[in-house]
């Protein structure tokens, strides 16, 4: 038997949206970044996702900012361990692969009886 979701009012800020990353400051620029990537995958995918779905895009997000933070290091001339980028950069495809690479469509259809209001007005 399942188990009920905890009231509203127990829920973290995490939980609910309210922040991406907990006791991170949201202004920084990996932590904008790091919502941007959600923020598209989430609406390639549809907006509808699963809880696991979001558990595994944050992990894919928080690989796609580390490695973009190395491609910059790589283009500003400072060491870059080539091993550690190809095994990030497999572990974030294995991840958006498992959320699947493709956009999906999402279903804009109006209820029927949305579609009848707006023919009545």
């Amino acid at each position: 038997m399942a188990k009920a979701p905890p009231p509203p009012e127990f829920s973290t800020r995490r939980g609910t949206g309210a922040v991406a990353l907990a006791g991170v400051d949201g202004r920084s620029m990996m932590a904008r970044r790091f919502r941007e990537i959600v923020t598209g995958i989430e609406r390639d995918l549809g907006d509808d996702l699963t809880e696991a779905q979001k558990h595994l895009l944050a992990r894919a997000a928080t690989l796609a900012v580390w490695s973009e933070a190395r491609e910059t290091e790589l283009a500003n001339g400072q060491e870059f361990d080539a091993v550690q980028y190809a095994t990030i950069s497999n572990a974030m495809r294995r991840l958006l692969a498992d959320l699947g690479l493709e956009r999906r469509a999402r279903d804009v259809t109006p209820s029927l009886s949305d579609y009848i209001a707006g023919r009545a007005g």
